[in-house]
């Protein structure tokens, strides 16, 4: 695997003399997807909270509950895929318009959902729409911003894919602590149809379209490639040899997939045809910044969908407390990402990588330690070290990941940072809620108290992740920053 100098814009980007970050016009589509974007991802984590009083209001399982979540981040993981298809293939504007079209519709269908199968479908439809926001947004940076500054963008980007995801628990406690469930979904919908009518009437495209084709077979082997696989990791948390052998029976169906899809990728991009093309993973730093960025992904969604059960069920918070508890650690990760965006345009990847691995692993241990008496205050402090290592880590990852490709592979590398993203999130909402089910199931058949074996569960889940939160560290002093070439011309 070979790693680059800044290239030759390549066909279907902007052309060198573009690459300026004050540009009025590149300023304003930047800002208009930054604030649409983050009002999508936000949603991605706004269940959490309320996933004990859904449980009660809907009838339904902690299991199933968590498909709210699970099945948004599983719903982006298929369509992710499909972007690096849709970047080059349209403008920006309309795939903005589509993206946040999407979304509204989705909200809206949450919103009036009678019950939780059309909540579901509420969920599946908003994160179809937020699938393709992310990859355009991080296209765009890539294109229009000069590489000299792209950290500093790329740590306001982070703020959205971190801290959104981070304040959505508090922003639900808050309303649960006044209203109705649906009003986490009718207080979003006027703000993202506002997004839409903006962004139609003002973003502008900053990108070169140009025809291609669309495999439809990659398609649906990405569906049951990533479907099968999170669909069998939340099955093996399932009470009784049935549930776990049709958990087992799904994942094998996903590797299957997974792996013909991988196959046909390598096929189709002989010719540039490929939905995903996979030679973003020639660049090395691109590999390990993707390997790493799973595994946080996996820590993040993990801790956000587990500690509002273990925070309500264990410690007897109500939501409004639980939000509030959780805020801190949102705030801890906006404060710090501007300032680690121009760490990295100084210093580069690894004085930030290292800390923060280093950060999640030990704040991801300290949660093992959790029980029935643990202190509010305690636990506040291990997320916000949770939320200050996530922080180092996420802006470094992106930046100097996607910076190591070519330019003609941006929408391609955005697509699999988004796709790596969401099936990382969903695999740690899958694992953690199905270890801490399988122990709190067993123990509870044992006579232990229903908060008892909770807290066990909840105990036996952070434990999986402190042990694979070791692997990044390692990994973070690889992480290189590609030299800086001034391409012919300039």
């Amino acid at each position: 695997m070979t790693e680059r100098t800044l290239p030759q814009p390549a066909a279907g980007t902007v052309d060198a003399a573009t690459l300026v970050d004050n540009s009025k016009r590149n300023s304003l589509v930047i800002g208009l997807l930054l604030a649409s974007a983050f009002v999508v991802i936000l949603n991605e984590t706004i269940m959490g909270v309320a996933l004990p009083n859904l449980m009660t209001d809907l009838s339904i399982t902690a299991s199933a509950a968590q498909w709210l979540t699970t099945a948004f981040m599983l719903t982006m993981a298929v369509v992710i895929p499909i972007t690096g298809f849709l970047l080059q293939r349209f403008n920006t504007r309309p795939v903005f318009i589509a993206a946040m079209s999407l979304f509204s519709l989705g909200t809206l269908i949450a919103a009036s959902a009678p019950g939780f199968e059309i909540l579901l479908v509420g969920r599946i439809v908003q994160a179809s729409g937020t699938a393709i926001m992310m990859p355009l947004l991080m296209t765009t940076v890539m294109t229009v911003v000069a590489p000299a500054s792209r950290g500093k963008t790329m740590g306001n980007i982070s703020i959205v894919i971190s801290v959104a995801p981070a304040i959505g628990p508090t922003i639900s406690g808050i309303i649960l602590s006044v209203l109705d469930w649906r009003w986490m979904f009718i207080l979003v919908l006027p703000i993202a149809l506002s997004a839409l009518l903006l962004g139609a009437a003002r973003i502008q495209n900053v990108t070169t379209p140009r025809k291609i084709p669309i495999d439809t077979f990659s398609v649906i082997l990405s569906a049951f490639g990533f479907g099968g696989l999170i669909y069998g990791l939340s099955n093996l948390g399932s009470v009784g040899e049935s549930g776990v052998a049709m958990g087992v029976l799904l994942l094998v169906i996903g590797a299957v997939a997974l792996l013909t899809f991988i196959l046909r990728q390598v096929h189709l991009q002989r010719a540039n045809r490929a939905l995903l093309d996979l030679r973003t993973f020639r660049s090395r730093t691109f590999s390990i910044a993707i390997i790493m960025l799973g595994l946080s992904m996996i820590a993040l969604f993990g801790t956000i969908i587990l500690l509002p059960i273990y925070m309500q069920t264990v410690l007897g918070l109500d939501a409004l407390a639980t939000g509030l508890l959780l805020l801190p650690g949102g705030i801890t990760m906006g404060v710090l990402a501007p300032f680690v965006g121009r760490i990295y345009d100084r210093f580069g990847p690894t004085v930030l990588l290292v800390p923060g691995t280093t950060l999640v692993s030990g704040a991801l241990w300290s949660m093992t330690l959790m029980g029935e008496t643990t202190a509010p205050a305690l636990l506040m402090t291990a997320h916000i070290t949770l939320s200050a290592g996530l922080s180092l880590i996420f802006t470094p990852l992106f930046t100097a990941g996607l910076a190591s490709l070519t330019p003609e592979l941006y929408s391609h590398g955005s697509a699999v940072v988004g796709t790596v993203q969401q099936l990382a999130g969903a695999i740690g909402t899958a694992v953690f809620i199905a270890v801490m089910t399988s122990q709190s199931t067993t123990l509870l058949a044992q006579g232990v108290t229903e908060v008892s074996a909770t807290a066990a569960g909840v105990h036996a889940a952070f434990m999986y992740g402190a042990v694979i939160s070791l692997f990044g560290i390692p990994l973070a002093f690889f992480v290189r920053r590609v030299p800086l070439a001034v391409p012919a011309g300039l």
